[in-house]
């Protein structure tokens, strides 16, 4: 009899066919995610579960007495109680490296939109008010010869950072704790402290994970120490900005603009962000090149066909996160 396993969300019908070869697969095939009670009654009788941004914390893994592997869809795994896990001896893995790059691409374009005030002048332009042209029509900042700050110096970090260099920029970097010497000669990134950052980037991007020390990492005094020219972008997670602070700066020009992909509490997020023409919104979407999204999507089923002993990596999936080997791993 094949291992029973949950996939919490619809995805390409070949990695769900992928999936198929090896295990009784239990497939959600609405975009939406399942509550709390649905998730619950369909993880009670699975040994894996590739999930989407599913909240699992000890109440979960409680019920569903069978599972070993959690195959986490995502880089970030602030949805998962890690100590739970470890108690109930459930692996638990991600999809990191695959998406590094498309992600700082995505954080570049969000950056310059921001500065170039691209958006707020399509819009503008859509509603039928542009007449003509003028000396100080939607003037933004520049991006070349500017100086970045990266707060976040992890491989998405670097990929940002290496992008700055054909900008000609100068680029600094917060991070907990310093990189190596040759991965700041491979960015030309140099450290500094936060508060340094702040004082001294034109343009801030966010890449660093969440977790309870980072949570409102830019808060209410640190939109104080930017520039009033400046912008700030966030590809990293919900929670690292203080969002009702930086509604109430944006608000204030205290800072000239900035772009978010990720939100407190989403999909639901403040509604007076969308009153905001100086701010850039997408949906959590920075990794969605369909390439990356694929590549995820294997890395995440590869992860769930070792973890439960499968597959010439049996026993031993790529991106363990709590690094223990599940119950009954070859």
């Amino acid at each position: 009899m094949k291992p029973k396993v949950l996939i919490t969300r619809a995805l390409f019908p070949d990695v769900v066919a992928r999936l198929a070869e090896h295990f009784d697969v239990d497939l959600n095939a609405a975009n939406t995610p399942l509550t709390r009670s649905q998730l619950a009654a369909r993880l009670a009788d699975k040994d894996g579960v590739l999930v989407m941004g599913d909240r699992l914390d000890e109440t979960a893994l409680r019920g569903a007495p069978r599972l070993r592997v959690v195959s986490n869809m995502a880089v970030g795994y602030d949805n998962l109680e890690l100590a739970a896990f470890d108690r109930a001896n459930v692996l638990a893995t991600n999809t990191p490296g695959v998406l590094d790059e498309s992600v700082a691409d995505y954080a570049w374009a969000l950056m310059m939109n921001a500065a170039r005030r691209v958006s707020e002048s399509e819009r503008w332009l859509r509603r039928g008010e542009w007449r003509g042209w003028s000396y100080d029509m939607y003037l933004g900042g520049d991006v070349h010869g500017s100086i970045l700050g990266i707060i976040g110096m992890g491989r998405i970090g670097e990929a940002v950072a290496r992008r700055a260099q054909g900008f000609g920029m100068s680029v600094l970097y917060f991070n907990r704790s310093r990189v190596s010497q040759a991965a700041e000669l491979r960015t030309g990134a140099s450290y500094c402290s936060k508060e340094q950052l702040l004082h001294r980037a034109d343009h801030v991007i966010l890449t660093l994970p969440y977790t309870p020390e980072s949570r409102h990492i830019i808060g209410a005094k640190e939109l104080t120490l930017m520039k009033s020219t400046a912008t700030l972008t966030n590809v990293a997670r919900g929670g690292v900005v203080d969002d009702a602070a930086l509604l109430l700066a944006l608000r204030e020009r205290r800072i000239a603009a900035a772009a978010l992909d990720v939100y407190e509490n989403e999909p639901n997020f403040l509604p007076g962000l969308l009153e905001l023409p100086n701010l850039v919104m997408t949906p959590h979407n920075a990794p969605g090149s369909e390439r990356t999204r694929r590549a995820m999507a294997n890395l995440a089923a590869d992860n769930l066909i070792a973890g439960l002993g499968f597959g010439p990596d049996a026993g031993h999936p790529p991106n363990p996160i709590n690094l223990k080997l599940p119950r009954g791993a070859h």
